[in-house]
Protein backbone atom coordinates (compact mmCIF):
# COMPACT_ATOMS: atom_id res chain seq x y z
CA UNK A 1 0.00 0.00 0.00
CA UNK A 2 0.89 3.31 -1.10
CA UNK A 3 2.51 3.43 -4.32
CA UNK A 4 2.17 6.84 -5.81
CA UNK A 5 2.42 7.67 -9.52
CA UNK A 6 2.31 10.98 -11.63
CA UNK A 7 1.36 10.74 -15.01
CA UNK A 8 2.11 14.59 -16.92
CA UNK A 9 0.61 16.68 -13.69
CA UNK A 10 0.80 20.01 -14.50
CA UNK A 11 -0.53 22.94 -12.19
CA UNK A 12 -1.23 26.45 -13.26
CA UNK A 13 -2.30 29.73 -12.17
CA UNK A 14 -3.30 31.47 -15.29
CA UNK A 15 -0.41 32.46 -17.31
CA UNK A 16 1.90 31.55 -14.33
CA UNK A 17 2.92 27.52 -15.16
CA UNK A 18 4.45 26.41 -11.56
CA UNK A 19 4.67 22.72 -12.84
CA UNK A 20 5.18 22.49 -16.06
CA UNK A 21 4.38 18.36 -16.40
CA UNK A 22 5.83 15.83 -14.20
CA UNK A 23 6.26 12.25 -14.27
CA UNK A 24 7.31 10.00 -11.28
CA UNK A 25 6.99 6.54 -10.03
CA UNK A 26 6.96 6.38 -6.13
CA UNK A 27 7.36 2.86 -4.45
CA UNK A 28 5.58 1.25 -1.76
CA UNK A 29 7.36 1.97 1.79
CA UNK A 30 9.85 4.33 0.32
CA UNK A 31 10.89 7.47 1.43
CA UNK A 32 11.56 10.03 -1.08
CA UNK A 33 12.56 13.87 -0.92
CA UNK A 34 11.56 17.27 -3.36
CA UNK A 35 14.19 19.35 -2.90
CA UNK A 36 15.05 22.36 -4.74
CA UNK A 37 15.22 26.04 -3.47
CA UNK A 38 12.48 28.42 -3.07
CA UNK A 39 9.87 28.83 -5.81
CA UNK A 40 11.14 25.72 -7.57
CA UNK A 41 7.37 24.20 -7.17
CA UNK A 42 8.06 21.23 -4.46
CA UNK A 43 5.45 22.46 -1.99
CA UNK A 44 2.89 22.84 -4.75
CA UNK A 45 3.97 18.75 -5.89
CA UNK A 46 2.96 17.94 -2.75
CA UNK A 47 -0.23 19.70 -2.56
CA UNK A 48 -1.07 18.54 -5.80
CA UNK A 49 -0.78 14.76 -4.43
CA UNK A 50 -2.95 15.28 -1.06
CA UNK A 51 -5.48 16.85 -2.94
CA UNK A 52 -4.94 20.51 -1.57
CA UNK A 53 -4.37 21.76 -4.98
CA UNK A 54 -5.95 21.15 -7.96
CA UNK A 55 -4.65 19.84 -11.52
CA UNK A 56 -4.78 21.78 -14.30
CA UNK A 57 -3.98 18.62 -16.15
CA UNK A 58 -2.63 15.32 -16.03
CA UNK A 59 -3.19 12.39 -13.69
CA UNK A 60 -2.29 10.93 -9.94
CA UNK A 61 -3.11 7.79 -9.08
CA UNK A 62 -2.52 6.09 -5.65
CA UNK A 63 -2.39 2.04 -5.57
CA UNK A 64 -3.37 1.85 -9.20
CA UNK A 65 -7.13 3.99 -8.08
CA UNK A 66 -7.25 7.75 -9.95
CA UNK A 67 -7.25 10.07 -6.92
CA UNK A 68 -7.23 13.35 -9.86
CA UNK A 69 -10.43 14.50 -8.63
CA UNK A 70 -11.04 12.69 -5.66
CA UNK A 71 -10.91 14.80 -2.25
CA UNK A 72 -8.19 15.09 -0.08
CA UNK A 73 -9.78 13.04 3.06
CA UNK A 74 -10.41 9.99 0.71
CA UNK A 75 -6.68 9.81 -0.53
CA UNK A 76 -5.22 7.57 2.49
CA UNK A 77 -2.66 10.11 2.50
CA UNK A 78 -2.13 12.22 5.75
CA UNK A 79 -0.26 15.47 5.79
CA UNK A 80 2.14 16.78 8.73
CA UNK A 81 2.88 20.63 8.14
CA UNK A 82 5.41 23.27 8.85
CA UNK A 83 3.22 25.26 11.15
CA UNK A 84 2.14 22.74 13.73
CA UNK A 85 -1.59 23.22 13.19
CA UNK A 86 -2.62 22.00 16.84
CA UNK A 87 -5.24 23.23 18.19
CA UNK A 88 -3.82 24.67 21.08
CA UNK A 89 -7.09 24.74 24.01
CA UNK A 90 -7.14 20.76 23.45
CA UNK A 91 -4.66 18.50 25.56
CA UNK A 92 -2.07 16.23 23.13
CA UNK A 93 -4.23 13.48 23.62
CA UNK A 94 -7.44 15.00 22.33
CA UNK A 95 -5.09 16.48 19.29
CA UNK A 96 -4.03 13.27 18.69
CA UNK A 97 -7.79 12.10 18.72
CA UNK A 98 -9.56 14.75 16.66
CA UNK A 99 -9.31 12.80 13.35
CA UNK A 100 -10.31 9.50 15.25
CA UNK A 101 -13.48 11.74 16.73
CA UNK A 102 -14.37 13.14 13.19
CA UNK A 103 -14.57 9.93 12.17
CA UNK A 104 -16.61 8.50 14.76
CA UNK A 105 -14.56 5.95 15.44
CA UNK A 106 -14.87 3.64 19.14
CA UNK A 107 -13.43 5.32 22.04
CA UNK A 108 -12.08 1.97 23.11
CA UNK A 109 -10.38 1.83 19.43
CA UNK A 110 -9.07 5.77 19.71
CA UNK A 111 -7.66 4.85 23.02
CA UNK A 112 -5.61 2.25 21.76
CA UNK A 113 -4.11 4.07 18.98
CA UNK A 114 -3.10 7.18 20.41
CA UNK A 115 -1.66 4.83 23.46
CA UNK A 116 0.30 3.21 20.62
CA UNK A 117 1.43 6.64 18.54
CA UNK A 118 2.44 8.46 21.81
CA UNK A 119 4.33 5.14 22.83
CA UNK A 120 6.10 5.69 19.40
CA UNK A 121 6.58 9.36 19.49
CA UNK A 122 7.74 9.45 23.17
CA UNK A 123 4.32 11.56 24.11
CA UNK A 124 3.03 9.04 26.79
CA UNK A 125 4.03 11.52 29.45
CA UNK A 126 2.89 14.52 28.10
CA UNK A 127 -0.79 13.32 26.79
CA UNK A 128 -2.12 15.64 29.15
CA UNK A 129 -0.78 18.73 28.25
CA UNK A 130 -1.35 21.20 26.38
CA UNK A 131 0.75 22.36 23.10
CA UNK A 132 1.87 25.47 24.71
CA UNK A 133 3.71 23.46 27.53
CA UNK A 134 5.47 21.76 25.01
CA UNK A 135 8.75 22.20 22.89
CA UNK A 136 8.91 22.68 19.42
CA UNK A 137 10.03 19.24 18.87
CA UNK A 138 7.35 17.67 20.56
CA UNK A 139 4.72 19.85 19.13
CA UNK A 140 5.84 18.64 15.89
CA UNK A 141 5.64 15.33 17.34
CA UNK A 142 1.98 15.62 18.35
CA UNK A 143 1.03 16.39 15.01
CA UNK A 144 2.93 13.48 13.00
CA UNK A 145 1.32 11.64 16.35
CA UNK A 146 -2.00 12.98 14.39
CA UNK A 147 -1.24 11.44 11.18
CA UNK A 148 -0.13 8.07 12.62
CA UNK A 149 -3.34 7.58 14.17
CA UNK A 150 -5.19 7.32 10.81
CA UNK A 151 -3.54 4.29 9.33
CA UNK A 152 -2.92 6.40 6.20
CA UNK A 153 -1.44 4.71 2.71
CA UNK A 154 1.32 6.76 2.87
CA UNK A 155 2.73 10.62 4.83
CA UNK A 156 3.29 13.64 2.97
CA UNK A 157 5.59 16.18 5.10
CA UNK A 158 5.68 19.58 3.78
CA UNK A 159 8.91 21.18 5.32
CA UNK A 160 8.23 19.48 9.07
CA UNK A 161 11.29 21.17 10.39
CA UNK A 162 12.09 24.88 9.94
CA UNK A 163 10.55 26.13 12.45
CA UNK A 164 12.76 23.85 15.06
CA UNK A 165 16.41 25.14 16.11
CA UNK A 166 19.93 22.86 14.85
CA UNK A 167 20.10 20.67 17.57
CA UNK A 168 15.95 20.29 17.18
CA UNK A 169 16.17 19.71 13.35
CA UNK A 170 19.03 17.11 14.13
CA UNK A 171 17.14 15.28 16.94
CA UNK A 172 13.45 14.91 14.59
CA UNK A 173 15.48 14.09 11.49
CA UNK A 174 16.87 11.10 13.24
CA UNK A 175 13.27 10.37 14.56
CA UNK A 176 11.25 10.59 11.20
CA UNK A 177 14.03 8.19 9.65
CA UNK A 178 13.34 5.77 12.49
CA UNK A 179 9.61 6.15 12.34
CA UNK A 180 9.94 4.80 8.85
CA UNK A 181 11.79 2.16 9.56
CA UNK A 182 9.03 1.28 12.20
CA UNK A 183 6.35 1.81 9.92
CA UNK A 184 7.47 1.19 6.85
CA UNK A 185 4.92 3.29 5.27
CA UNK A 186 5.29 5.53 2.22
CA UNK A 187 6.88 9.00 2.69
CA UNK A 188 7.10 11.95 0.97
CA UNK A 189 8.98 15.02 2.11
CA UNK A 190 9.64 18.12 1.20
CA UNK A 191 12.91 20.49 2.28
CA UNK A 192 15.04 22.86 0.83
CA UNK A 193 17.64 21.75 3.12
CA UNK A 194 19.90 19.35 1.00
CA UNK A 195 21.62 17.89 4.18
CA UNK A 196 18.25 16.64 5.03
CA UNK A 197 17.74 15.18 1.48
CA UNK A 198 20.76 13.16 1.86
CA UNK A 199 20.46 12.01 4.83
CA UNK A 200 16.92 10.91 4.78
CA UNK A 201 16.01 10.09 1.22
CA UNK A 202 15.56 6.54 -0.32
CA UNK A 203 15.46 8.48 -3.25
CA UNK A 204 16.26 12.46 -4.09
CA UNK A 205 13.72 14.81 -6.63
CA UNK A 206 15.32 17.21 -7.53
CA UNK A 207 13.26 20.31 -8.74
CA UNK A 208 13.99 23.44 -10.55
CA UNK A 209 11.67 25.82 -11.68
CA UNK A 210 8.88 23.47 -11.37
CA UNK A 211 10.65 20.58 -13.53
CA UNK A 212 12.39 17.82 -12.04
CA UNK A 213 16.27 17.82 -12.75
CA UNK A 214 16.94 14.47 -11.70
CA UNK A 215 15.81 11.59 -9.70
CA UNK A 216 18.25 8.97 -8.06
CA UNK A 217 19.38 7.53 -4.51
CA UNK A 218 21.95 10.16 -3.00
CA UNK A 219 24.82 9.01 -3.84
CA UNK A 220 23.78 8.62 -7.75
CA UNK A 221 22.76 12.86 -7.47
CA UNK A 222 26.00 12.86 -5.56
CA UNK A 223 28.22 10.89 -7.82
CA UNK A 224 26.91 11.40 -11.30
CA UNK A 225 24.88 14.72 -11.32
CA UNK A 226 23.26 15.02 -15.18
CA UNK A 227 23.07 18.97 -14.87
CA UNK A 228 25.12 22.07 -13.79
CA UNK A 229 22.19 22.60 -11.68
CA UNK A 230 22.07 19.25 -9.49
CA UNK A 231 25.88 19.58 -9.30
CA UNK A 232 25.76 22.86 -7.50
CA UNK A 233 22.51 21.95 -5.35
CA UNK A 234 23.28 18.87 -3.90
CA UNK A 235 26.60 18.59 -2.04
CA UNK A 236 27.68 20.49 0.87
CA UNK A 237 29.57 23.17 0.56
CA UNK A 238 28.93 22.81 -3.11
CA UNK A 239 30.67 21.69 -5.95
CA UNK A 240 33.38 23.87 -7.74
CA UNK A 241 32.82 25.05 -11.23
CA UNK A 242 35.56 26.38 -13.42
CA UNK A 243 34.51 27.94 -16.22
CA UNK A 244 35.91 27.48 -20.04
CA UNK A 245 35.67 24.19 -20.97
CA UNK A 246 33.01 23.62 -17.88
CA UNK A 247 34.26 21.04 -15.23
CA UNK A 248 33.18 20.75 -11.92
CA UNK A 249 35.13 19.24 -8.96
CA UNK A 250 33.74 18.85 -5.23
CA UNK A 251 36.08 20.75 -2.23
CA UNK A 252 36.64 17.18 -0.36
CA UNK A 253 38.19 15.84 -3.76
CA UNK A 254 40.31 18.51 -4.27
CA UNK A 255 44.22 17.63 -2.51
CA UNK A 256 46.14 19.89 -1.35
CA UNK A 257 50.68 20.36 -1.15
CA UNK A 258 51.99 23.73 -0.14
CA UNK A 259 54.69 22.12 -2.65
CA UNK A 260 53.30 21.18 -6.33
CA UNK A 261 50.00 20.25 -7.98
CA UNK A 262 48.37 20.95 -10.94
CA UNK A 263 46.09 24.44 -9.72
CA UNK A 264 47.80 26.87 -7.77
CA UNK A 265 45.72 29.30 -5.65
CA UNK A 266 46.12 32.01 -2.27
CA UNK A 267 44.18 31.22 0.10
CA UNK A 268 41.78 34.40 1.39
CA UNK A 269 39.69 32.68 4.59
CA UNK A 270 39.47 29.69 6.36
CA UNK A 271 36.66 28.34 8.36
CA UNK A 272 37.67 26.24 11.50
CA UNK A 273 34.98 23.09 12.20
CA UNK A 274 36.46 21.07 14.12
CA UNK A 275 36.83 17.52 12.49
CA UNK A 276 37.05 20.23 8.94
CA UNK A 277 38.58 23.20 7.99
CA UNK A 278 37.01 24.80 4.71
CA UNK A 279 39.98 26.84 2.48
CA UNK A 280 38.07 29.72 0.56
CA UNK A 281 40.94 29.93 -2.60
CA UNK A 282 41.64 32.04 -5.32
CA UNK A 283 42.50 30.12 -7.99
CA UNK A 284 43.29 33.00 -10.04
CA UNK A 285 41.99 32.29 -13.92
CA UNK A 286 39.77 29.48 -12.65
CA UNK A 287 37.91 31.73 -10.13
CA UNK A 288 37.43 31.01 -6.68
CA UNK A 289 37.14 27.29 -5.13
CA UNK A 290 36.36 25.79 -1.81
CA UNK A 291 38.65 23.03 -0.68
CA UNK A 292 38.12 20.96 2.18
CA UNK A 293 40.75 20.08 4.56
CA UNK A 294 41.30 17.73 7.79
CA UNK A 295 40.61 20.11 10.89
CA UNK A 296 44.49 19.82 11.43
CA UNK A 297 44.88 22.21 8.72
CA UNK A 298 47.33 25.22 9.22
CA UNK A 299 47.15 26.48 6.03
CA UNK A 300 45.53 30.01 6.29
CA UNK A 301 44.65 33.87 4.73
CA UNK A 302 47.92 34.78 2.86
CA UNK A 303 49.15 31.12 1.86
CA UNK A 304 50.22 29.50 -1.23
CA UNK A 305 48.62 26.19 -1.84
CA UNK A 306 48.39 23.74 -4.55
CA UNK A 307 45.07 21.75 -5.33
CA UNK A 308 44.84 18.51 -7.49
CA UNK A 309 41.53 16.99 -8.48
CA UNK A 310 41.48 13.71 -7.71
CA UNK A 311 41.36 11.37 -10.17
CA UNK A 312 38.35 10.50 -11.78
CA UNK A 313 36.52 12.90 -9.57
CA UNK A 314 35.69 15.68 -12.56
CA UNK A 315 32.64 16.26 -13.80
CA UNK A 316 32.16 17.68 -17.24
CA UNK A 317 29.21 19.93 -18.78
CA UNK A 318 28.70 21.11 -21.95
CA UNK A 319 27.27 24.58 -23.15
CA UNK A 320 23.65 23.86 -21.76
CA UNK A 321 24.78 22.38 -18.15
CA UNK A 322 24.07 19.02 -18.87
CA UNK A 323 27.09 16.43 -17.63
CA UNK A 324 28.51 15.18 -20.93
CA UNK A 325 30.25 12.12 -18.89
Amino acid sequence: MGKIKLNKVRKAFGEAVIIPGADLEIKEGEFIVFVGPSGCGKSTLLRLIAGLEDLTSGKIEIDGRDVTDTAPGSRGLAMVFQSYALYPHMSVRNNIAFPLKMAKMPQTEIDAKIAKAAKTLNLTDYLDRKPGQLSGGQRQRVAIGRAIVRSPQGFLFDEPLSNLDAALRVNMRLEIMQLHQDLKATMVYVTHDQVEAMTMADRIVVLNRGNIEQVGTPLELYNKPNSLFVAGFIGSPKMNFVEGNTIGVRPEHLDISDKKGEWQGTVKLSEHLGSDTFLHVDGGKRGQLTVRATGESQFGPGNKIWMTPQKGRLHHFDAQGRATK
